[in-house]
């Protein structure tokens, strides 16, 4: 929030002065929440090791000992323990039935006043009307969001109009180079396909 705030001061017109008052929160030694610890889950947890953060983590089952050790995370059987300690939550699990909106009314209550909730997920993981009244009653502090349902938003949505708020495009893969590489991945299954042989990236229905 602080981003896109101080963008708009830096570029205002009317702007003489910087206040040195206008502070925003630290994320080192903070505690980070992560909710769905898959590939991309631990990426994250790699990266907020490095500034010395605190990892918890919720998943449909805990990760070996040695992967926790190697990001220092600390495994939440309850998701319920993880919001209520973590100063950022962060979405990265699948959508299916049983995780749309995994995050509404009860879980964002849970959360501390001070906490920032960040969804690079799927948009519907997360109830947006609780969403919107947990962000205008300051139930949460804020909301970083990659991924919203529908997308784009009405252009009339209250969230788009919320100061605690920011909105990025789904842009968490797109880089040249993440295209390129999930070309060449479903290149390479197709390959497979063809020439009898097994599919390296196989998705198996449940």
């Amino acid at each position: 929030m602080y981003l896109h705030a101080g963008y708009q001061i830096a570029l205002s017109p009317d702007t003489k002065h910087f206040a040195v008052d206008w502070l925003g929160v630290e994320v080192t030694r903070a505690t980070l929440g992560i909710i769905g610890m898959g590939s991309i889950g631990y990426k994250v947890a790699q990266r907020a090791r490095a500034f010395h953060m605190r990892i918890l983590y919720h998943n449909r089952n805990q990760r070996r000992r040695e992967d926790e050790e190697a990001v220092g995370a600390h495994y939440c059987a309850k998701m319920e323990d993880l919001l209520q300690q973590s100063d950022f939550v962060m979405l990265v699990v699948n959508l299916t039935p049983e995780t749309r909106k995994l995050i509404g009314k009860k879980e964002l209550e849970l959360m501390k006043p001070t906490a920032t909730l960040i969804n690079i997920s799927r948009g519907a993981v997360i109830d947006q009307d609780a969403l919107v009244e947990a962000l205008k009653n300051k139930v949460i502090r804020a909301a970083a969001l990659d991924v919203t349902y529908p997308e784009p938003l009405p252009r009339d949505h209250p969230l788009l109009n919320l100061s605690n708020v920011i909105i990025t495009p789904h842009i968490g893969t797109a880089t040249v180079q993440a295209i390129c590489m999930m070309a060449e991945e479903a290149i390479t299954n197709m390959l497979a396909v063809l020439n009898h042989q097994p599919i390296p990236s196989e998705v198996f229905p449940k």
